[in-house]
């Protein structure tokens, strides 16, 4: 028995990255030299269940409790650093759009995939009366039926409803929504083996070739990433400082980014991005609300994977997805991502939100947050690099927009030398 805590123990010591990895591989290995042991893929199946169950009451109970906690009457430029944040989300998901359209990506589904139930919208005016028709759903029917659009709908009304709740009732959602999310924790714990059984029935019937499939799905994810950091990011922020705005863009790439990616979480990044900002001169009284905030909904990279795999779900299942629902899934995906926040996997599990916008099943999407998480290892590090470096940059330059405005209100803050970014 010892020896078996010490195994298990030994395991859970070993970073989640890693363990994912000898997933894969493992999983590879028996789809290419067993491919008739069949139970593997219950594995599989069963990651995929539990991750089935637990999303909607997770999306349900973390927006609603983000939005009863978020606080009142903040002014100056807390204003135009939450507009930044959400305009930066639909952004982000309008490249992943023109991405997805120029780089399309087909999927690979189980053989025993059944899409016949697959009935998509024949146009934006079917779309926008769907959209509407699901957000008035019974909330307690939307939960059981997985409606995620009626989800985030109830979940929206009920938290901002709540913002006036006692402290008491606050802690008590609190408290839900965190043992909610310990719950999604433990069933990522469980992400190597399902990701073995995933690709182990994904390689034993398709073949190694199903993985140049994946590779296109990473490059058009971290590309798309790479032009939000490298070309909208500066174009916006130019827009403000009236500057080279790549001074500032490298500098939050390089002292925010990295660590992020390593770590893979924005709200573990908060220290380092509040030490950058007191490095950049900013002031403290927005950056203490700012940098948390952006951690809970600057989700620039969680929008650009929603987008991107709800796209190549539609594109696998020969959804034709006009222009108009495309927008209408940028606006969407933005919203939905400011909720992902601290969750292991949070846009991933937010996929079937935009999914459900083309008629595509919860038992379909599901499987593309199961390739989601295979590919995670990469485009989960890159995510939460996006997010949390833009945590610091829409607060620099909302500040630096304002002292250039109004110098006469910052004559004894002067931008510190080394980083001469005006």
């Amino acid at each position: 028995m010892e020896k078996v805590k010490a195994i298990v123990q030994k395991w859970n010591n070993i970073s989640l990255v890693k363990r994912i990895i000898c997933g894969l591989i493992i999983g590879i290995i028996l789809g290419l030299t067993v491919p008739q042991a069949s139970a593997i893929s219950i594995l599989g199946d069963l990651f995929v269940g539990a991750l089935r169950g637990v999303a909607p009451i997770l999306v349900f109970f973390l927006i609603m409790s983000s939005l009863c906690h978020m606080g009142k009457g903040q002014k100056t430029n807390m204003k135009i650093i939450v507009v930044l944040y959400l305009v930066g989300n639909v952004v982000a998901a309008a490249c992943a759009v023109v991405a997805s359209r120029l780089f399309p990506v087909v999927l690979t589904f189980s053989e025993n995939t059944d899409t016949s139930d697959v009935t998509p919208p024949s146009g934006v005016t079917e779309v926008i009366t769907n959209l509407l028709m699901n957000l008035v759903d019974n909330p307690v029917n939307a939960l059981i039926n997985a409606n995620f659009i009626g989800i985030l709908a109830w979940a929206i009304i009920f938290g901002i409803a709540l913002k006036n709740a006692s402290e008491g009732t606050k802690r008590a959602l609190e408290n839900i929504s965190d043992a909610v999310s310990t719950a999604v924790r433990w069933v990522i714990n469980c992400a190597p083996f399902g990701i073995m059984g995933l690709i182990f029935t994904t390689i034993s019937e398709q073949g190694l070739s199903v993985l140049l499939g994946y590779g296109r799905l990473i490059l058009v994810l971290v590309g798309t990433m790479a032009a939000v950091a490298l070309i909208i990011n500066p174009i916006i922020v130019f827009l403000f400082i009236r500057k080279n705005p790549y001074k500032l863009v490298f500098t939050c790439l390089k002292e925010s980014f990295i660590t992020a990616f390593f770590t893979r979480s924005s709200a573990a990044n908060i220290p380092v991005n509040m030490g950058l900002c007191e490095k950049l001169g900013l002031d403290e009284d927005t950056y203490s609300i700012s940098i948390p905030l952006g951690a809970t909904v600057n989700m620039a990279g969680a929008a650009i994977t929603i987008s991107t795999m709800a796209l190549a779900a539609a594109n696998t299942l020969d959804i034709d997805v006009s222009i108009g629902s495309a927008l209408i899934m940028c606006v969407l995906a933005a919203a939905s991502a400011a909720g992902a926040s601290g969750v292991a996997g949070g846009s991933l599990l937010l996929i079937p939100l935009a999914c459900s916008l083309f008629g595509i099943p919860n038992d379909i999407s599901m499987q593309v947050v199961g390739v989601g998480f295979i590919i995670g290892v990469i485009q989960d590090s890159c995510e939460t690099g996006i997010n949390s470096s833009t945590d610091v940059l829409y607060t620099a330059i909302a500040e630096f927009r304002d002292r250039r405005l109004h110098p006469e209100n910052y004559a004894d803050k002067p931008f510190d030398p080394q980083i001469k970014i005006m």
